[in-house]
């Protein structure tokens, strides 16, 4: 690690040994922008590192609401405002009960420099509370989020920060807190939100655009190898939106998601997920909440491994669509032995340290990080704010193709720094320093 970055490590390690999560992801990124760093003191003389890997402003509340039996609860709401160096402040909010300061700022840190990747003038944001929408009413859902926009909606806006779904935050719960935010502010703001309905103001394939964006980056990958997906078998974790869109873009491309999963297990799909009847399903589960991937089994009669995960398999390539932290270092081995050519990243950070460690040394497979391949949902976020801005919508097919576009854009620039800086074809290390490139010219031309 160059030896500004590693004092800027040490002195985040002293500060940050409680936040487990934001200090991990901050540590990788600096030995992977290491190389960008050495020969050129401007970093140092202006201690830009420490500027980016550290939020701007974090804004912590509490979130009162009632429940359907009239009894009060409180949780903990956050919004971490990273970086707007090259834009607004963007990124999602997450309601789930593992929320928390460390979790936050480890997606607004990963928001960044994901965003950055873009092309699109978005900075860095990331936000959410320690609510479970699971198991609750509607009406308990739609207080708990008016709730929460009366702390927010003071800090946000279409050129100051705009937020977007998340776990647990789908159109349901943006709409919410989008009808809030404009009884709160007296303005029909459409791009201070993103991921709304399609009646007002939500962008066609945004449900999707993660799992497409991820599979679009995984064909450029194969070009590069002088392949397609044609005939590819594809683990996938979760079923989610990012498992579904991963599912239909694969299947449209000529591949084959042969597994998916859940908190309780995961389904093999020989035949694979690949007609429009298991998309439709997919979608069912979702919006049960069930959390239940066994109902996927029971109804196409595959077969189900209860508490397993489903890089069992072999197949020619694996996509962590579920949770940070989800493949261990058994999991890891497990690709390698399972003959795994390429692990794409949908999730964020959905490896240990240790774990990735192993899949980028291994030589068998090619590996390709969120920051790159998990891009196109902010993608499509962006350019859904275009839409608002223009007071017209895209088609579907000019979605897509934008959302194609950005995603060879990307996969080009990581790519070019790769070799830029003798790392031959690591993409991870390569998006890690296109986008650390473009943000920190982006602060120094704009002065302490």
């Amino acid at each position: 690690m160059n030896e500004y970055a590693a004092r800027v490590s040490e002195a985040l390690a002293a500060r940050y040994a409680h936040e487990p999560e934001y200090l991990q992801s901050v540590q990788e990124w600096l030995a992977m922008i290491s190389p960008a760093l050495d020969g050129d003191p401007r970093y140092e003389k202006l201690d830009l590192l420490t500027r980016m890997v550290e939020p701007e402003r974090m804004f912590t509340f509490l979130v009162p609401w009632v429940d359907d039996k009239g009894v009060a609860h409180t949780q903990h709401g956050y919004r971490v405002q990273f970086n707007s160096a090259i834009g607004p402040y963007k990124g999602g909010l997450r309601f789930h009960p593992s929320v928390n300061p460390s979790v936050v700022k480890f997606l607004g840190f990963e928001q960044t420099y994901k965003n950055a990747l873009t092309g699109l003038p978005i900075g860095g944001a990331a936000g959410g509370a320690d609510f479970d929408p699971r198991g609750k009413s509607s009406r308990e859902v739609m207080r708990f989020c008016q709730s929460f926009m009366q702390a927010l909606y003071r800090y946000i806006g279409s050129d100051t920060d705009v937020p977007a779904g998340d776990i647990g935050v789908g159109s349901r719960e943006i709409g919410y807190l989008y009808g809030m935010y404009k009884r709160l502010t007296s303005r029909a703001e459409s791009s201070a939100l993103t991921g709304k309905g399609l009646t007002y103001g939500g962008s066609l394939i945004r449900q999707e655009a993660a799992g497409f964006g991820t599979v679009y980056f995984l064909a450029r990958m194969l070009e590069h190898q002088g392949e397609t997906l044609e005939g590819k078998r594809i683990a996938v974790s979760g079923f989610g939106n990012m498992a579904w869109g991963v599912c239909r873009k694969a299947a449209e491309l000529g591949g084959k998601v042969v597994t998916l999963s859940g908190p309780d297990g995961y389904v093999y799909d020989p035949d694979g997920v690949t007609t429009q009847e298991k998309f439709d399903f997919m979608l069912a589960m979702r919006s049960a909440g069930h959390d239940k991937v066994e109902e996927y089994a029971d109804r196409f009669g595959v077969e189900f491994y209860a508490g397993k995960k489903p890089w069992w398999v072999p197949v020619d390539i694996a996509i962590p669509c579920a949770k940070e932290n989800e493949i261990g270092v058994e999991d890891a081995v497990l690709l390698i032995a399972n003959g795994v050519k390429y692990y794409v990243e949908a999730a964020n950070m959905p490896a240990t340290s240790e774990a990735m460690k192993l899949l980028r040394l291994s030589p068998r497979i090619l590996t390709a990080g969120a920051k790159a391949s998990g891009s196109g949902g902010v993608a499509v976020s962006a350019l859904e704010m275009v839409q608002n801005s223009l007071r017209y919508s895209w088609t579907r097919q000019e979605v897509d193709w934008r959302l194609r576009g950005i995603m060879s854009s990307i996969y080009d620039a990581s790519a070019a720094a790769a070799e830029q800086y003798g790392l031959g074809y690591d993409l991870i290390a390569g998006n890690d320093i296109a986008s650390f490139k473009k943000i920190s010219e982006a602060m120094m031309a704009q002065g302490l």
